[in-house]
């Protein structure tokens, strides 16, 4: 009788290490799962900066070029460079968001002030930047798709269980998507640029 106890203690023991060894390969797996997909929606992250990036290296010579062609200074100019510090310092989608929105709209303007020029709207390089503008903004938009489906892969594992036991206990939190600007669903009323 002795010896069956012996012998169950002895499997009761190999259980626990069974179970322990298993629950320890799970944590172990679920976190290192955790740090792949951290590390890829920060690679996404990087590739969307680049791409905001590029536009607002873009810029300067596109204002460089209007300045060569029109007499225009004035306070859009000191905006269009606010607006490409202000991409670079953006840590966040949603301040990357703003700063390309205010990008965007002293981008428009300076395009509306280029159509006083028919000079500058022959202008090679002009046409050529403006081609460009064109491409990096398709590139931003996919970069930005790219992002959010990196962080929602991301934030489903974060949220599912049991994964979100390890995600709290490691401190792998929900990262933030990139949202439609405000007001985005209504289409714009360009009736003013044609009066």
């Amino acid at each position: 009788m002795a010896k069956q106890s012996s012998n169950n203690s002895k499997w009761w023991g190999i259980g626990a290490l069974a179970v322990i060894a298993i629950l320890a390969l799970w944590v172990g797996g679920t976190y290192n799962s955790f740090v792949s997909l951290e590390e890829n929606t920060n690679n996404m992250w990087g590739r969307v900066q680049t791409a905001y990036q590029r536009r607002a290296d873009l810029i300067p010579n596109l204002v460089s070029t209007v300045k060569q062609y029109t007499d225009y200074e004035g306070p859009l100019l000191k905006e269009i460079t606010q607006a490409r510090a202000s991409v670079g310092q953006a840590r966040t989608p949603e301040q990357l968001q703003k700063a390309g929105a205010e990008m965007n709209s002293a981008l428009s303007r300076l395009l509306l002030v280029a159509e006083n020029y028919p000079n500058l709207k022959a202008n090679e390089q002009f046409l050529d930047l403006q081609v460009q503008l064109e491409g990096t903004e398709n590139r931003i938009k996919v970069e930005r798709d790219a992002y959010n489906n990196a962080v929602r892969a991301y934030n489903v594992k974060a949220r599912k269980f049991p994964s979100n036991i390890i995600a709290g206990l490691f401190g792998f939190e929900q990262k933030e998507y990139f949202k439609a600007d405000e007001g985005s669903e209504k289409a714009p009323d360009v009736s003013e640029l044609f009066q």
